[in-house]
């Protein structure tokens, strides 16, 4: 059964192949924000995804489209294209019945292009490809469209060009999304609404995001949590246009909102189905658990912050279901949250909205995989996140770390020095294939440590930013491999500093302090006394750095006298820094922590 009016949809790409782009001009062809309102990526809705030009978190819109003289509700939700934020994309695809498939026509294919083609295609969604920036002059339409219709499974007639900048050919992607996605497909008896988003309002609570697979949701409606049988009044219900907008139902196949008014932010997981209270419909099938295959602390730098931060994280986690977090302790830095992330650029997006949106200043400790550790003579091994718990000696121990298969998609001219970085970062080439005319297939496997470990910054750096990569974990299949690894250390003024502590290859234990320590006394202030700061590993000093003392002219208000005035105020001052070294305790700011994290990227 299916409801012929409505067609539901995302846009996924590769980042910068112009999602945002072409969503900004299908809102302005509808009409659906007024030409005065208009501005670019007017879905990104959050400041940091505006500034930095991508787009982190997948926004809705319903939009209504007039085609042959019929109307048509087209629900498009925007995805991310950054590998970090994989999930939220699998969600909106479980949500849509097709998905528009844009590749950049001066680019072409990009590893993230094939990985979130093959999630699509596994969910069964209609796929319609698109060839974006045909208005650059280093567009090579037709040989991308040769290589898009393969990867596809199309005629090249098929391929839609475009210039989403322009709006060159843009009226097209409305046509074929009315005529090629099926109607949204109507599944299951009574009333089912699969949950794929959250949002919490201070005044409303929390707010469902919902696609509606069946039944009909209005206003007043006893509703049902299914998966915690929690019953709630329906306050509102509505669509995104993209602000929203209350409507007076919602009917099955539409893509929209409930208002709850729960005020418990917790323990509220997306895939959940809201069915009615009075008749409860069966679940449906709802999402896999991320996997998150990096960590870090959050600490507060105030105790006092400790419940706001708590308060913050569950916020985004509702916002965010791919952010897991549990708390911990820490003699040094009091309590905290051990912080599950997709990546690099998920860690910094988290850190980087809770200073914003919630005015917290935290201390981050450097970025962590989790390790399997088994001590001479015990029968299981222990997980271990954080890098402190890590054995500072391990001999007789068994350990092993996760490994990750990834596709690089290069041109042949540079296999070589991708090679070479792969060889760096402990990575075996599997397979080397030929991908299309001018790209060149590689897939490989290393440890997510050595991933993480600048290969994304150094793969853009010797590609010149052509080649692309994505990644999955291998752990759900085996993927724990032996690892000889040792934890890392430093010491400010003599005193550990869990926050900096990581675990590093025992053959690149030397150069990673060396960096570790310069990195720190680079960007540590400092202190009116003399600060020594040291790299620790397998039981000794591995790299040392002295910062001196500032200096502070305390004679200069003086004039004419005695020498012994100048005298006595120089042996105050030298026992007030000889009290101040004594004490050994050094302050230290918030942003040398972020700093810390962004050059370990």
């Amino acid at each position: 059964m299916t409801n012929p009016e409505i067609r539901n949809f995302s846009i996924i790409a590769h980042i910068d192949h112009g999602k945002s782009t072409l969503a900004d001009r299908l809102l302005e062809l509808t009409g659906t924000i007024p030409e005065r309102q208009m501005r670019a990526q007017v879905l990104d809705s959050m400041e940091l995804e505006r500034e930095r030009g991508i787009t982190i978190k997948m926004q809705p819109v319903c939009m209504m489209y007039r085609h042959a003289g019929c109307d048509y509700i087209l629900n498009l939700i925007d995805t991310p294209g950054h590998i970090d934020f994989a999930y939220e994309v699998s969600r909106a695809l479980a949500a849509v019945e097709g998905v528009v498939l844009l590749i950049d026509a001066v680019k072409g294919i990009q590893a993230q292009t094939v990985s979130v083609l093959n999630m699509a295609r596994a969910l069964g969604r209609t796929i319609i490809p698109v060839l974006n920036k045909i208005d650059l002059p280093a567009a090579a339409v037709e040989e991308n469209r040769q290589a898009v219709a393969r990867l596809v499974g199309v005629a090249p007639n098929e391929v839609l060009a475009v210039s989403a900048k322009t709006g060159e050919g843009v009226v097209g992607v409305l046509t074929a999304v009315v005529e090629r996605c099926p109607p949204a497909a109507i599944d299951g008896t009574g009333v089912q609404a699969l949950v794929f988003d959250f949002e919490y309002s201070t005044h409303r609570g929390l707010i469902v995001y919902v696609r509606l697979l069946s039944g009909q949701i209005k206003a007043g409606d006893q509703l049902l949590f299914c998966s915690q049988g929690e019953k709630f009044t329906a306050l509102e219900v509505g669509v995104f246009s993209p602000a929203p907008q209350a409507a007076p139902a919602l009917a099955a196949g539409t893509i929209g909102y409930i208002v709850t008014g729960i005020k418990n932010a917790s323990r509220r997981r997306v895939g959940d189905t809201v069915t009615t209270a009075a008749a409860p419909a069966p679940a449906v099938a709802g999402y896999a658990e991320p996997r998150p295959v990096a960590w870090a602390s959050i600490y507060p730098s105030s105790q006092d912050d400790f419940t706001p931060l708590r308060q913050a994280l569950e916020r985004l986690a509702l916002a965010d279901s791919s952010l897991s977090f549990e708390e911990e302790s820490s003699g040094a830095l009091g309590r905290g949250f051990r912080a599950g992330f997709l990546g690099l650029l998920h860690l910094e997006i988290i850190t980087e909205r809770l200073r914003r949106e919630f005015k917290l200043d935290l201390i981050i400790s450097l970025p962590s995989i989790s390790y399997q550790v088994m001590a001479p003579g015990a029968k299981e091994p222990e997980v271990i996140y954080s890098p402190h718990l890590f054995p500072a000696e391990t001999k007789g121990y068994h350990i092993a770390e996760p490994w990750v298969e990834a596709e690089i998609i290069t041109p042949p001219a540079i296999i070589n020095a991708i090679v070479k970085i792969i060889n760096d970062h402990e990575g075996v080439i599997m397979t080397t294939e030929n991908f299309s005319a001018d790209r060149n297939l590689l897939r490989v496997e290393l440890p997510l440590r050595e991933l993480m470990r600048s290969f994304f910054a150094e793969l853009k750096t010797v590609s010149s930013g052509f080649a692309s990569l994505s990644y999955q974990s291998l752990v759900a299949d085996g993927g724990w491999r032996p690892a000889a690894v040792t934890r890392l250390d430093l010491l400010v003024a003599e005193e550990l500093v869990p926050a900096f502590s990581r675990v590093v290859s025992l053959a690149r234990v030397e150069a990673e302090a060396k960096v570790a320590v310069e990195r720190l006394a680079e960007i540590l202030p400092r202190q009116l006394f003399v600060v020594k700061i040291q790299a620790r590993a397998l039981g000794r000093i591995i790299a040392s750095r002295t910062l001196t003392a500032l200096k502070k002219d305390v004679t200069g208000y003086l004039y004419g006298g005695d020498i012994t005035r100048k005298r006595k105020l120089w042996e105050k001052q030298k026992r007030g820094k000889k009290k101040l070294l004594s004490r050994g305790q050094v302050n230290i700011p918030a942003e040398v922590f972020l700093k810390m994290i962004s050059s370990h990227q």
